[in-house]
């Protein structure tokens, strides 16, 4: 890898943080365009199969989730997360253009303080530096408290699934943004681990030895998975919520999820300060009153429009 993508290289990854920019914006129009579908196809009395808005918001969101994957390869973590408070701006700024979805003050003070508190996580969150090899990699994957992290979340998205889905989904958001959150717990670390596996396995001097392909094979089948089911219920989410609530919260959420991942897999945890800790424990402040101000917001646009109705 380049030394630019190396955290502790000293060089500041100019091309990695280009890249999470541009994700970022992309990312922030998919909501905007996906639900921008779906209300059209709704008016028609069709499938949003069926909208050429939701297929352009279908395909923003796979482009943008390519440049996620090279900009988790190339630039640290904790540099590429943070930047993703760029596309929940540009989705509300996009959605109040679009859709007609005006966050109140509340909203938007609700969206500032999610997007700080988020990058003040992830600044003094603890970084992943000690991983920089496939054999360290495969060693972290066998520390007991991974894969204790590993089950229960796998539980708790089979529990959300089976069980919530049917009978809270449509009328909770945070159903929704609770699973395509945890499963962030797989995302980002596949994305990095793939980064550090994909050259013993297409390197031509293969140092890792035979191991490299199925651990590449699976981290690469886990991002697919992960990916697609995060993708099938935010559509369902859009379907019923606004995209401006649903991806400030869904940022917030996801980054949180994706950030413990990380620290456990990398095993940095220990190395956390306290004035760090007080940070990360402001800034989990400043996320649950931006997630409070969200939902109040959302709350008082769905009573508004019901009053209208009537």
């Amino acid at each position: 890898m380049a030394a630019e993508s190396e955290p502790g290289g000293g060089s500041f990854p100019v091309c990695g943080v280009a890249i999470a920019v541009v994700s970022s914006f992309i990312n922030g129009s998919t909501f905007v365009l996906q639900k921008k579908g779906i209300l059209r196809a709704r008016d028609r009395g069709v499938s949003y199969l069926t909208d050429v808005f939701w297929w352009i918001g279908t395909l923003s969101m796979i482009v943008g989730q390519i440049g996620n994957f090279l900009a988790y390869n190339v630039a640290p973590a904790v540099i590429v997360t943070p930047l993703g408070a760029l596309g929940v701006l540009f989705g509300a700024v996009l959605a109040s253009w679009i859709l007609g979805e005006h966050l109140n003050l509340a909203g938007q003070l609700g969206c500032v303080l999610c997007c700080c508190g988020s990058v003040v996580l992830i600044i003094h969150a603890p970084q992943d530096e000690a991983v920089a090899t496939r054999m360290d990699f495969e060693a972290r994957l066998s520390d007991p408290v991974l894969v204790a992290y590993g089950v229960l979340v796998v539980l708790v998205l089979l529990v959300l699934v089976l069980l919530v889905v049917p009978a809270h989904g449509s009328s909770n958001m945070l159903v929704y943004v609770s699973i395509c959150s945890l499963l962030g717990s797989f995302t980002v670390p596949s994305s990095k681990g793939l980064g550090l596996v994909a050259p013993d396995v297409f390197g031509s001097a293969a140092p890792g030895g035979g191991g490299a392909l199925p651990l590449f094979l699976a981290l690469l089948a886990t991002l697919a998975f992960s990916v697609l089911v995060q993708f099938f219920f935010i559509t369902k989410a859009l379907q019923s919520f606004s995209s401006n609530a649903f991806e400030a919260v869904y940022y917030v959420a996801f980054t949180c999820s994706a950030t413990l991942a990380s620290t456990l897999l990398f095993g940095e945890w220990v190395e956390l300060t306290a004035a760090a800790g007080a940070a990360v424990l402001g800034g989990l402040a400043a996320v649950c009153g931006g997630v409070v101000l969200l939902r109040m917001s959302q709350e008082a646009c769905v009573t508004g429009r019901k009053t209208k109705s009537e």
